[in-house]
């Protein structure tokens, strides 16, 4: 996403991240911990992105697979209700099983119905994943926003979620 470029012309880590992407350096990112993180190691290939367009890819020829994978989804503009019944499509189909990882990055506005929903998008999330295992981090800077590391679909990557640090190495 482009968001993370201003006129100002002012390079920050996000801008650097896609420069060394395009480079071909390996990619070590970091970033705070969030109370509903699972902590955990995870080794896998990185799939996923935005996830409206992850759950449209079911039963298509574009379909993800994501066992024994690092799965990140972020996404804009969705309604809360919308972004529950998405979770939990993915989960209906197997998607999130077998993952390795789940990294749950921004959900930039997001909206909300006149009668809320009742819980936030973390809280969805975490509800659909916590009989799993696997390592889960909240909010990773991967999004529609400024906050927006590249990542590099297809790449192994080791996935470290600690208390109060997550690394994100290639």
């Amino acid at each position: 996403m482009a968001a993370a470029f201003n006129d100002a012309g002012y390079i920050n880590r996000y801008v650097i991240s896609l420069k060394d992407a395009l480079e071909g350096k390996w990619a070590k990112y970091t970033c705070e911990g969030h109370d509903l993180n699972r902590t955990g190691e995870a080794v896998g290939e990185l799939v996923g992105g935005n996830l409206a367009l992850v759950v449209h890819g079911i039963g298509t020829p574009s379909e993800i697979k994501t066992k024994g994978r690092i799965l990140f989804i972020e996404d804009i503009g969705e309604q809360k209700y919308a972004i529950d019944r998405m979770i939990y499509q993915l989960k209906r189909s197997g998607k999130l099983n077998k993952l390795a990882g789940l990294i749950v990055g921004g959900f930039t506005d997001t909206r909300d119905t006149e009668r809320p929903f009742g819980a936030t998008v973390q809280e969805i999330i975490y509800d659909a994943v916590k009989e799993f295992k696997y390592p889960v981090c909240f909010n990773f800077p991967v999004s529609h926003d400024k906050e927006n590391y590249a990542l590099k679909i297809g790449v192994g990557y080791k996935l470290k979620v600690a208390t109060k640090k997550v690394t994100l190495d290639e």
